[in-house]
């Protein structure tokens, strides 16, 4: 290992280091009170000011009357940095004055003044880059909290969701069957008696089990269970089975790899992408058909869902109005996937997205140590 590549790895350790300490002396500082922080640079700028007396005119130190300028506006503001400029000047003043080469106190004074129009230039400087870097906090921290409400939103579908699937596939569902069963006795106690009400009855009865098959598909739809068991490819065939039943829409699902995903969040993300986009085809599209593929190319994933309707209105293929594609952007994006929605040469609109099988892998890796 050469010179350069210790520097290289050394430097941005050191760096790291550096940001913790001027983070954390900076919170410790802001956390005082407002007296202290002036005491402290009132002596640091006197100080300055006796090393500046002793060197004499010649070797001039009213750069570092900057120092705390700059400490005093980024830790107690630009009131206190207008003061302590103004002391700096004074001090500046009274350490060379018995030193100066200026033949007349106006000159002198003239000196006075300009070097008090740099240090105020300092206070604004300072001032504009304390407020910037306040301002990208207070973005970084919205954009933190919008995605953790995003996240929230989600979890909480996610939730809901598989509490109605749940309920519906063992409370509604079994009831059904039970009352299913019932009327099975029924008839074939009719049948026995030579009743003419046996056929009603099995009539009952077949409505009863389709309702059943309806109501169980929809659990399923709701709740995929599967996922995490068969694998997305599975899911994705029922998905479009229980699609075509219940719209009567042909969906098909082909070319669909069985990729193995370990996490099953990633799982869980790419099937409600897929179902989002078939019930937006569904909805709102017109469309006699929909297709549905999942491809494995040079580790890169690829779902499509793609229908033949009507096409996307123009005015929504820039902007994201509905919840259902708010939601389809968010799970592309904790699967750092790239998600897009276009028209089709053919006719129709096409949702893809991609995803990198080594930023799965990353990604459960980071929830993995998350969760520890």
């Amino acid at each position: 290992m050469n010179a350069r590549t210790i520097s290289a790895a050394f430097e941005p350790v050191m760096a790291t280091r550096l940001s913790r300490w001027w983070s954390g002396a900076t919170n410790a500082m802001r956390s005082q009170s407002l007296w202290l922080t002036i005491a402290v640079m009132m002596m640091v700028t006197l100080g300055i000011g006796w090393l500046d007396y002793i060197t004499g005119f010649e070797v001039t130190l009213f750069v570092f009357y900057g120092i705390p300028i700059f400490l005093a506006v980024w830790w107690a503001g630009n009131r206190v940095g207008f003061f302590i400029a103004l002391l700096s000047g004074v001090v500046w003043w009274l350490a060379n004055m018995n030193t100066n080469p200026y033949e007349t106190q106006l000159g002198y004074a003239w000196a006075l003044i300009n070097r008090l129009v740099y240090l105020c230039v300092v206070v604004f400087a300072v001032t504009a880059l304390r407020n910037k870097q306040e301002a990208d906090e207070a973005r970084i921290q919205m954009l933190e909290e919008r995605r953790q409400l995003e996240k929230d939103i989600v979890s909480v579908s996610e939730h809901e969701q598989q509490r109605i699937g749940q309920d519906l596939h063992d409370g509604i569902c079994q009831q059904l069957a039970a009352i299913g069963c019932a009327a099975r006795v029924l008839a074939e106690d009719l049948q026995a008696q030579g009743v003419q009400a046996a056929h009603d009855a099995s009539l009952i009865e077949g409505s009863l089990q389709q309702v059943v098959m309806e109501a169980r598909n929809l659990a399923r739809g709701i709740f995929p269970v599967h996922v995490d068991r068969s694998g997305l490819a599975a899911a994705l065939a029922d998905l479009g089975k229980m699609m075509s039943r219940l719209t009567g829409i042909p969906i098909v699902v082909n070319d669909c790899v069985d990729v193995p995903l370990d996490a099953p969040d990633v799982s869980m993300h790419l099937y409600r992408i897929a179902q989002e986009a078939v019930a937006n085809a569904v909805k709102h599209s017109g469309a006699t058909e929909i297709h549905v593929a999942m491809k494995l190319e040079d580790e890169m994933l690829e779902l499509r869902v793609e229908d033949d309707g009507k096409g996307m209105p123009p005015s929504s293929r820039t902007r994201s109005d509905g919840m259902g594609l708010r939601t389809m952007h968010y799970r592309a994006q904790a699967l750092q996937a790239m998600l897009a929605v276009e028209p089709r040469i053919q006719g129709g609109t096409m949702v893809c997205c991609r995803v990198q099988l080594k930023d799965l892998k990353k990604l459960k890796y980071l929830n993995d140590h998350e969760e520890n």
